[in-house]
């Protein structure tokens, strides 16, 4: 902001005026001059120090007939007041509204490709039993994927380190042992009862948080808890095709999921990687680490054989579902780690609340899974216990 300021030769040199000091210029709201023509009077003050910018025209004034001084000053930061006139109501709704489209085509998305994942899965599952190389098969095509897309500029290549591999790696092997314990439990229970028992993978973390990091919670937490747990007990009981390996590979995959987020937010603090290509190093790392254990557990005579069995049952299909499942697996979890780019914890796991209830109803109508009423019932109870897990934690 640019002040002009004028006064006579006379007022600086008048023995008057200079019996009175000036005085010392004070911070206001807006600058002030008083009684410029008084130089005994003479005050002004400025919201931010003055400088003197330049001084001209020390001499005899045509105008004047008399010596002018001419003193400019500018402000310390030399700041200048921006003469802009933007108007951002309508603006601002535009872009929330797109904001809020593109959350939502996040979640359509994200559900749809969990719920196709699910289903070519168990159609897999059923027809060839071997999960583990089904689970190493999954990271293998989103592994491909993503090193095509680096390689052919369609996405960013990571900025990473050996200190981001170091971070990750218990990130990878947490991931590791929930994805083949999952697997593991769709191959032998139905789709619907294994996402029931992975419902309650918040009461899970609260345990764990609490009775290993020692982190306190507030009362509405643990009492959202009941109902998760009261509900998934209901649901297992009353499960007409219960398996305990399939019970025990959901409740194994709650916890390896757990001690994934732990590491994830302690190891990976101040490490900028989007969501995209943190999950893309994320499973890279995992099949690095489930093909060897693969291979021990299950091994190829068994994979040969099992193969060769599927194709004569299924046909051709059978690699189209192997490839499919595989796919989907990577996009749907890609989309998830790319919305949570975008949106809240809060809204994240609301989220992932309603991806289970789509998973389980549209199980239920493709596979036509028996199902009794108290099983129904435990299930909706489960689920309402984690949106209610959900606003507490909040």
């Amino acid at each position: 902001m640019m002040s002009l300021v004028k006064y006579s030769a006379w007022c600086l040199t008048n023995p008057a005026s200079l019996s009175h000091t000036v005085p010392r210029p004070q911070l206001c709201t807006f600058p002030s001059f008083n009684n410029v023509q008084h130089c005994n009077q003479l005050s002004f003050s400025s919201l931010k120090p003055l400088h003197i910018s330049s001084v001209e025209k020390f001499g005899l004034s045509a105008n004047l007939g008399r010596r002018v001084t001419d003193c400019r000053a500018y402000e310390a930061d030399r700041s200048r007041p921006l003469e802009l006139n933007i108007e951002l109501n309508d603006e601002g709704e535009g872009i929330e509204a797109t904001q809020r489209l593109k959350i939502g085509l996040y979640f359509a998305t994200w559900w749809a490709l969990n719920v196709v994942f699910n289903i070519y899965n168990k159609k897999v599952l059923n027809a060839f039993p071997y999960p583990w190389l089904i689970s190493t098969l999954s990271l293998a095509a989103g592994s491909l994927m993503m090193l095509i897309s680096w390689a052919t500029r369609v996405a960013d290549v990571p900025k990473v380190n050996l200190e981001f591999w170091k971070a990750l790696f218990p990130v990878a092997v947490a991931h590791t042992i929930g994805h083949v314990a999952a697997t593991v439990s769709m191959s032998k229970v139905a789709v619907s009862f294994t996402h029931i028992i992975k419902s309650a993978e918040p009461a899970f973390s609260v345990l764990v948080s609490r009775f290993l990091l020692g982190e306190a919670f507030p009362v509405p937490v643990y009492l959202s808890l009941v109902p998760i747990i009261g509900g998934c007990a209901l649901a297992a009981v009353t499960e007409l095709n219960f398996n305990m390996i399939g019970f025990m590979g959901a409740m194994i995959s709650n916890l390896a999921f757990v001690f994934r987020n732990i590491f994830s937010k302690k190891g990976m603090k101040g490490m900028s990687v989007s969501g995209m290509n943190y999950y893309a190093c994320l499973s890279i790392l995992s099949l690095l680490i489930l093909t060897p254990l693969a291979i021990a557990v299950e091994g190829p005579k068994l994979w040969a054989a099992g193969w060769q069995k599927a194709l004569s049952q299924i046909g051709p299909n059978f690699v189209w579902w192997v490839a499919a499942q595989s796919v989907f697996y990577h996009l749907y979890n890609q989309v998830s780690y790319m919305s949570l780019d975008q949106i809240s914890p809060l809204t994240f796991s609301i989220g992932n609340t309603m991806k289970r209830i789509s998973v389980i109803v549209s199980s239920i109508l493709i596979f036509h899974t028996p199902i009794q009423p108290v099983n129904a019932l435990g299930a909706a109870i489960a689920i309402l216990g984690t949106f209610l897990y959900s606003q507490a934690k909040q």
